[in-house]
């Protein structure tokens, strides 16, 4: 088992009765419990942000070095428009 600091943290005391309440209820047992269970998905969250970010580099480098067809912002957007105001008028709308 890992080594356990204790710290002193604000909270507003809304978020303080949300752990009151979850430990009142017997969801966890403890106010420590809660804290600990949030920063462990607040770390995973992180960890899949960071991973999103980096794989966006990737494919943003690899669409920098692709030698591929290029196709104009403005033909696309009007592709775009076409098939939205297409979609909008079989609607009915």
């Amino acid at each position: 088992m890992s080594a356990i600091d204790k710290i002193s943290i604000a909270l507003p005391t809304e978020m303080v009765t949300l752990i009151r309440d979850a430990v009142d209820a017997g969801e966890y047992a403890s106010s420590s419990e809660v804290v600990r269970e949030a920063l462990r998905e607040w770390s995973y969250k992180r960890q899949l942000r960071e991973h999103g970010i980096e794989e966006l580099r990737a494919i943003w480098q690899q669409a920098r070095t692709k030698n591929g067809p290029y196709v104009p912002a403005a033909d696309v957007l009007q592709r775009l428009e076409l098939k939205y105001q297409t979609l909008a008028d079989a609607a009915g709308e």
